[in-house]
């Protein structure tokens, strides 16, 4: 069978990597090659920044209202393709398909849409100094832009990037992750039915070491947008901050969630299965860490074991499948690495902790069961490094001064989530928890208007509604006097 052969977006046009060379696509949920990518360098991005330097001028001076209409189709054609996407995103990344019908694809056209029409409301600010002077801020595109995406929800957050990115009049130089690029590739298709201009959105394919590494190295690239690990954006950081670029890192979480015994507690055990195992746990959202207070600890482990136990891990084409394969076989065996870990460390498994052949299409796929882990410190390597996978830890806490200690043990701030009924508790916990979010009875509840982003090693910057505009933008003040 020949393989797809995934092409470059480079100047409006479907392009092969200049190399000529390509790299295997794996299917994580069967463990085979199913396309392939191009193994893009230095040269690919040289090309895709100079057809972004190009189109720069004309696209920054394009009327924001062009620049929405545009835009607005790009999320039209993502909604007419939605079955199309998602089995892609699903093939490519090992997730449920429900899971990707449901959240990944609609959130894309999401925030195509979002910052689409945000953009017309994004307004200047004006200061009277009492009849001497007046000033007035102007908001300017910063030119060309460099956005890197991660494997976990692909299309989600590449879209989240360089939305904002566009609307505010950047040309943007984008790299999807090498493990998961079928829907960029698929959304480079859309753009061109679209009729976003030639060089306004470029996408190229490759090895972080090679395409992400040119990125951000490059000289007229002016800032970088980046969600990944904290390792990479270490890296990232050391490179572009001495070349004055901006830049904004989403980076790794170490989660807490926080039960009290005064929550609502099915509703807090529902949503913690959620939070716990969405998308086999490869959300940098995820609540990996587990405290519950001691009045209801046995009582919520064991429903919660008993629920995590029944979950169905199996093929993500399947509707019946709660959880799908782990996006690849060096993920599934760091992953495992840390289950052996979490053992030499004391913690006892209480369910899980195992791989899962499911048989059949499935038996060389990258499948890991459920898995909770008690008995362990609450600062053992367990507890701190961030695993990203479908493992969480379950530990019992006392006080709020406990749990807060706990909570904020770790190089990481993300996000936390807190269950109680007591409105002055939940506003403590806000205040002192070291988190870029904190939901208090739900999670993952999104308002696209909200800054979004972390603290302490989790992050620099915040994402999300004007934020990601004043990012995206350089700012002149203009002092008249009168």
């Amino acid at each position: 069978m020949r393989l797809l052969k995934i092409q470059n977006y480079i100047g409006g046009s479907l392009v092969a990597p200049n190399s000529g060379k390509y790299l295997d696509n794996i299917n994580p949920a069967i463990g085979e090659v199913y396309s392939q990518i191009p193994d893009s360098d230095r040269h690919d991005i040289e090309q895709a920044q100079q057809a972004a330097e190009k189109a720069k001028e004309s696209w920054a001076k394009t009327p924001k209202n062009k620049r929405s209409e545009i835009m607005m189709r790009i999320a039209d054609l993502i909604d007419q393709n939605l079955e199309e996407l998602a089995k892609a995103e699903s093939i490519d990344n090992g997730k449920p398909l429900k899971l990707a019908k449901a959240v990944d694809i609609p959130r894309a056209s999401s925030n195509m849409r979002f910052f689409a029409t945000g953009i017309l409301h994004y307004s200047n600010e004006s200061h009277d100094m009492d009849g001497i002077a007046i000033n007035y801020t102007l908001r300017k595109p910063i030119g060309v832009v460099g956005c890197i995406s991660p494997w976990n929800l692909p299309l989600y957050l590449f879209t989240w990037k360089i939305a904002p990115a566009l609307a505010s009049g950047n040309c943007v130089v984008a790299k999807p992750s090498e493990v998961t690029p079928m829907t960029a590739y698929l959304f480079s298709k859309l753009c061109i039915e679209a009729g976003l201009p030639a060089g306004v959105l470029n996408i190229v394919h490759g090895l972080g070491s090679k395409v992400g590494a040119s990125i951000t190295s490059h000289p007229k690239i002016k800032a970088i947008s980046f969600t990944g690990g904290t390792a990479t954006g270490k890296h990232i950081a050391s490179v572009a901050a001495p070349m004055f670029k901006k830049l904004s890192l989403e980076l790794g979480g170490k989660n807490p969630n926080i039960i009290f015994a005064d929550c609502d507690f099915e509703k807090a055990l529902k949503t913690t299965m959620h939070s716990s195992f969405a998308n086999q746990g490869q959300i940098c959202l995820c609540g990996s860490r587990i405290f519950v207070q001691r009045p209801i600890y046995d009582k919520f482990k064991t429903a919660f074991v008993d629920k995590v136990s029944k979950l169905k891990v199996g093929n993500p084409m399947d509707s019946d499948s709660n959880l799908g394969a782990v996006v690849s076989k060096e993920h599934q065996e760091k992953v495992m690495s840390y289950v052996a870990l979490a053992q030499e460390e004391g913690g006892t498994i209480l369910t899980g902790g195992v791989t899962v052949n499911p048989g059949g299409i499935n038996e060389k796929g990258y499948f890991i069961r459920p898995t909770v882990i008690e008995g362990l410190s609450f600062d053992c390597r367990t507890n701190q490094e961030e695993i990203f996978g479908p493992v969480v830890t379950i530990m019992p806490f006392d006080t709020e001064e406990e749990v807060l200690t706990y909570a904020n043990s770790t190089e990481y701030g993300l996000a936390a989530t807190v269950w109680t009924q007591d409105v002055g508790k939940a506003t403590r916990m806000g205040a002192n928890l070291e988190s870029g979010i904190v939901w208090v009875n739900c999670w993952l509840v999104r308002d696209l208007r909200t800054p979004f982003g972390g603290v302490k090693n989790s992050g620099v910057g915040r994402e999300g509604g004007f934020n990601a505009f004043n990012f995206f933008t350089e700012s002149t003040n203009v002092c008249i006097a009168l």
